[in-house]
Parts: C-alpha cells; sequence; structure tokens
C-alpha cells in the first residue's frame, strides 16, 4: 500500500465563525465564492481580489446551492423547499416543498454535469438517533423533480461528479463511508468507494478534481482526503478546525482549494482549543479543479 503524501495545513483565509458552514461554490464568472452558514441561515459572497464580503439573510435555513447558467440568480435548497434567489433584490421563486410529511431537511447539494441539481435530505429527530429517512432527489431542467434509486438515509452528503459525469460520488455520514455509481438518465448499481473504518470521524463535503480524484472532508478529523478513482489515499490536507465540512477549488486557475468548518455541537472547552472553528481556509494545490457546474432550467 502506498502511503499518502501529507500536505502543508491549510491557510486561513477568514475567520468566519459560522456556526454550520457549508455550500461552498466558486464562480468563475464573478471571481467570487459562495457559501452558507446553514444555522444562522445565511448566505455569504467572498470576493478574494478585494476581500469584500457580502451576505444575504434567508427565511430559512440554507443547506446547499448551485449556480444558475442564468446570471445573478442561485437555485437554492432550503431546509423545506428548493427555490430560485435573485442576488439583486432577494426576489425567491418557490419551485418545491421537500419531505412534507417527513422530519427531514435539505442538506448536501450540488449540479451534474448536464446541469441538473442533485440533492439529498437528513432526519432531523425531535428526540433520539438519527434514522435512515432520507432521500437523494434530482432536479430536471424542465424543473420537474425525481426521487433517485439510492438507498435511504440519514445524513445525505459527500455528492459529487466524475469530470465526464458518469459516476456519482455520495454517502451517508452516519455509515462512515463513501459509495459511487454509474451515473447518467438511471443509476447503476452502488458500490462501496472509501471506507473510513474505524476512524473518529465522518465523511462530509466533496468536490472532484481535474484528474478524477475526489476530495473529502472529515468532519471530526481536522483534514481533507484526496481518493483516487479507485478509492486509495493520495493526499492528507490537514485542517486547523475539528469540523472541516466542504471542500471547492476556486482562484483564476481553479489550484486554491477551499474549505468551510463548524462550530456547531463543540462543548466550550473543545471551542477554546479550536480557535478556528467555523472558519474559511485555503490552500494552493498542486491539481486544478473543474468549472462549477450550473443549473441549465430558468426560473421565470
Amino acid at each position: 500500500m502506498t502511503t499518502p503524501t501529507v500536505l502543508a495545513p491549510m491557510d486561513l483565509a477568514l475567520d468566519a465563525g459560522n456556526t454550520l458552514g457549508e455550500g461552498i461554490l466558486w464562480c468563475e464568472r464573478a471571481q467570487a465564492l459562495y457559501w452558507t452558514d446553514i444555522q444562522h441561515a445565511t448566505l455569504y459572497c467572498l470576493h478574494p481580489a478585494s476581500d469584500s464580503l457580502e451576505h444575504w439573510p434567508m427565511p430559512e435555513r440554507l443547506a446547499s446551492f448551485a449556480l444558475c447558467e442564468t446570471d445573478g440568480w442561485l437555485l437554492l435548497a432550503l431546509a423545506s423547499r428548493l427555490a430560485f434567489f435573485r442576488l439583486a433584490d432577494g426576489r425567491l421563486q418557490t419551485l418545491h416543498e421537500i419531505e412534507p410529511d417527513l422530519p427531514t431537511r435539505c442538506n448536501d447539494g450540488a449540479c451534474d454535469r448536464q446541469g441538473r441539481f442533485v440533492f439529498g435530505t437528513m432526519h432531523e429527530p425531535a428526540e433520539g438517533s438519527k434514522q435512515a429517512l432520507g432521500s437523494f432527489w434530482r432536479l430536471n431542467a424542465d424543473l420537474s423533480l425525481e426521487q433517485l434509486a439510492l438507498p435511504k438515509v440519514a445524513i445525505s452528503n459527500s455528492i459529487a461528479f466524475s469530470p465526464g459525469g458518469t459516476t456519482m460520488y455520495y454517502c451517508d455520514s452516519l455509515a462512515r463511508c463513501i459509495q459511487c455509481c454509474e451515473y447518467g438518465d438511471t443509476l447503476g448499481t452502488p458500490q462501496l468507494f472509501a471506507d473510513l473504518g474505524e476512524l473518529a470521524g465522518e465523511p462530509d463535503g466533496s468536490c472532484v478534481d481535474a484528474d478524477g480524484s475526489l476530495w473529502n472532508a472529515q468532519w471530526g478529523m481536522a483534514r481533507v482526503v484526496c481518493y483516487a478513482t479507485d478509492g486509495s489515499v493520495r493526499l492528507l490536507l490537514p485542517v486547523p478546525a475539528r469540523q472541516p465540512t466542504r471542500p471547492a477549488f476556486g482562484g483564476r486557475a481553479l489550484d486554491t482549494l477551499y474549505v468551510t468548518s463548524a462550530r456547531d455541537g463543540l462543548s466550550a472547552a473543545q471551542l477554546d482549543a479550536d480557535i478556528h472553528a467555523g472558519a474559511l481556509f485555503r490552500s494552493r494545490v498542486s491539481v486544478r479543479g473543474l468549472p462549477e457546474p450550473r443549473f441549465t432550467g430558468m426560473p421565470a
């Protein structure tokens, strides 16, 4: 077995203090970085060239989102619904309620290479432990919604697609392994891609680089792991926060990896030790990412 290369720890990009930073995406048109603080129902945008920061309050928790082919709009996966959002004036156009009869909310999501938005849900029990009640869904360009033929999950995560769009990656964080399947209009049989085994952490959000390697933020483990296409570990990237949540490639050359993180669930003593919990981090890497796919459906 080849020993993975351990990279230098990530640098602090912004001490954002997010409770649950997530959903990070780079917009190559605006040269800007978008992400959400789920628990604070806030969308953020950082322009690295000027270090200027914008934010938009949301009507409910924003779990994930997608860039749109139509400039100035985002597709939002809010806790209870999908909606288009116009950045200029905050106009919101609701498309679908999601699992209204279940104690779930929207969670991780990403556009596939065909311009459709794939997202999952997670169980939010009033008491007790999370159960596998969530599902994976796809919003098509005609704004129709379909449930994907994948097993139920407690916490959907790690949704990402190979450069050619023929493989989908995903996970149930509580199962502590990443799955993959052949992807297109229909889905192939799920296969085990990476197993965290007995390690004390969970797979969270992921992105894919131009070579097809999967970069996964690992909650509770203060690291991002780069997996080769065969599931072997290529690189370990230390993160100066215990709970990294999702990576994204950005910068003009798409050779800077950004990672969000969270303070959520940490005790006062843990926060004293984890001084950058909830911050945004970055690191120059030796590979390049891919331009973020955009949702091809049109707002009314």
